[in-house]
């Protein structure tokens, strides 16, 4: 793994945040990395506040979108709430329908089967609002590339509301309003909500409508979950939105997410938590049986029926960890096998490999492989992949360079989805490759491990510790610092430690009087010899371990190798 460190800040900021808000030169350069200039902008860094969250009227088509929904309250007509079957669509669903069930009956949850009717808005969905008399959906987290079934809704006479946050194509589906930052026409200020952000955009605006009627803080806990698990820049109103969220759910939960922190045995969670431990679990129904049964459990008020729902996703994710864990298994076995015929990409494909997991493959491919990856698998006539890439490599631009292959595709510079015909998978996979070989700069062609700066063990001292938790929520566009430190040795009680001995646990110092601290290597249990015999670097981030009601300042090693 290649070492890089980011960039030095102005040294002119870094004294003035010095100056101005009193930290040391280490903190003050880890907020100037961060674009944080001023007083101003590190007090809003800090204590995010709600009250900046921008006007939701900003955002093209709001008021056409809110002017039709309260016109439908009002008729008591049928309201068709859709969401994809993902972390960020369910939650956007069980937003919509817990607010908008203060004022009407008349609603109705829809989540597309992941099997049956694939990504996004589908004919089968509309049909069905058709049957139930639905003469509104609202989609969420989908919709704007859905210009077909727009059109088909449009024949039935249903009106449409798309909520999204992808990236839409120049021409967008001729909907009553098209709610969607990335769209060309709308000037809102930030463009990186997830779904579930849009969704509470949503019901802000029509709360202001109604006089500001609710506390919508209630929601933030839905939000929070959808950001973390829909990997979206944490700056912005994502910031704010992820702070209050983190704070609802550490604090007064709604039902089914105090079931699953019940069954975690976690006292508190932070981003990290989301998206390891809750995330998993939501998207383990869509994964493994229907995402419907996360909307139930997200909208359920009563903790002993949320617990119910909140065991049957244990099982779920249980099964998807089964499933992903052999088709990782298999995949890996067909890459070795076939090495020498592509060597940019890894583009596999079994027709019984589980649809709902080979996202997860893709990713687990990309941690030993660490190139461009598709997955395919069988689905109904056709064939379906989950893709992922690489660090500074845009997957979606190089599925597109071959879409004359495809049946349909979308998604973001480092995930997507994507349909072909069967007869058409061997020319997408040559032109796929040749697309990677010839497009892929250098540089992200193998891992890079990215330092903010260098430090002394002596550096952390507790009052750094204190400011440094204040820089969560952590994750992309504020990732959690990490450090180099050199020289550093083992004080002697280095070992290997987990069932197969892959982890290092060690204690370490870099001089006689300094400060020591315990530190654990995650997968680093082959690096044993190295560290007990020299003296060794190491990148790592500042951790506090609770241990038997003992808060304890921890290590994480990242990599590590011999000191020059």
């Amino acid at each position: 793994m290649k070492w890089n460190k980011k960039e030095n800040p102005d040294s002119t900021i870094v004294q003035h945040l010095q100056d101005v808000l009193g930290v040391d030169q280490p903190i003050a350069g880890l907020l100037a990395q961060r674009n944080i200039h001023t007083y101003e902008e590190a007090k809003s860094f800090f204590r995010p506040s709600l009250a900046e969250l921008h006007d939701p009227f900003q955002l093209k088509d709001m008021k056409k979108a809110t002017d039709r929904i309260l016109q439908a309250i009002d008729n008591d007509e049928n309201i068709m709430i859709y969401g994809d079957y993902d972390v960020d669509g369910t939650t956007s669903v069980a937003l919509v329908i817990d607010y908008l069930q203060h004022f009407t009956n008349h609603l109705t949850p829809y989540i597309p089967d992941r099997y049956k009717e694939g990504y996004g808005l589908s004919f089968d969905g509309i049909d069905y609002a058709e049957q139930k008399h639905i003469s509104l959906i609202i989609s969420l987290d989908c919709g704007i590339k859905a210009i077909d079934k727009v059109e088909y809704a449009n024949e039935k006479h249903i009106d449409m509301i798309i909520c999204d946050h992808h990236l839409p194509d120049e021409k967008v589906p001729e909907a009553l309003a098209v709610i969607d930052p990335k769209q060309a026409e709308c000037s809102y200020p930030f463009k990186e909500l997830c779904g579930c952000g849009i969704g509470f955009k949503l019901i802000s605006a029509i709360n202001q409508l109604k006089g500001d009627l609710l506390d919508l803080t209630e929601y933030l806990d839905l939000v929070a979950i959808a950001i973390g698990a829909d990997i979206v820049p944490i700056n912005g109103e994502n910031r704010i939105l992820a702070f209050h969220g983190l704070k609802k759910i550490n604090e007064k939960p709604r039902a089914g997410i105090q079931a699953m922190i019940d069954q975690s045995k976690k006292k508190y969670f932070t981003i990290t938590d989301v998206v390891f431990i809750l995330g998993p679990r939501i998207n383990a129904a869509g994964r493994m049986e229907h995402g419907s049964h996360a909307v139930d459990l997200l909208t359920e008020n009563k903790i002993n029926k949320a617990t119910e729902f909140s065991k049957k996703l244990e099982v779920y994710n249980a099964d998807r960890k089964q499933t992903d864990k052999t088709i990782t298994a298999e995949a890996k076995y067909q890459i070795e096998e076939n090495k020498e015929e592509h060597k940019a990409t890894s583009v596999v494909y079994d027709e019984n490999w589980h649809k709902g997991v080979i996202g997860i493959v893709a990713s687990r491919l990309i941690e030993t492989y660490y190139r461009p990856t598709l997955v395919f698998t069988k689905s109904g006539n056709q064939l379906a992949a989950s893709a992922r890439s690489v660090k500074g490599f845009d997957i979606y631009k190089a599925i597109e360079a071959c879409s004359e292959h495809l049946v349909q595709f979308g998604g973001h510079k480092y995930a997507a989805g994507l349909t072909l015909r069967e007869d058409q998978y061997s020319a997408f996979k040559a032109a796929f490759e040749k697309q990677v070989a010839q497009s892929i700069p250098d540089e992200c062609k193998e891992p890079q491990l990215i330092y903010d700066i260098a430090l002394s063990l002596d550096n952390i001292t507790p009052k750094f510790i204190r400011i440094l938790k204040q820089f969560a929520p952590f994750g992309p566009a504020n990732q959690k610092p990490i450090f180099r430190f050199d020289q550093v040795k083992d004080t002697g009680f280095a070992k290997k430690v987990g069932k197969e001995g892959d982890h290092l646990k060690c204690h370490l110092f870099q001089h006689k009087d300094g400060n020591r601290f315990d530190a654990i290597g995650f997968g680093l249990g082959d690096q044993l010899e190295t560290l007990t015999n020299y003296p060794v670097d190491i990148i790592a981030s500042i951790e506090e371990n609770e241990w038997n009601g003992a808060i304890k300042t921890q290590l994480n090693i990242k990599s590590l190798r011999k000191s020059c």
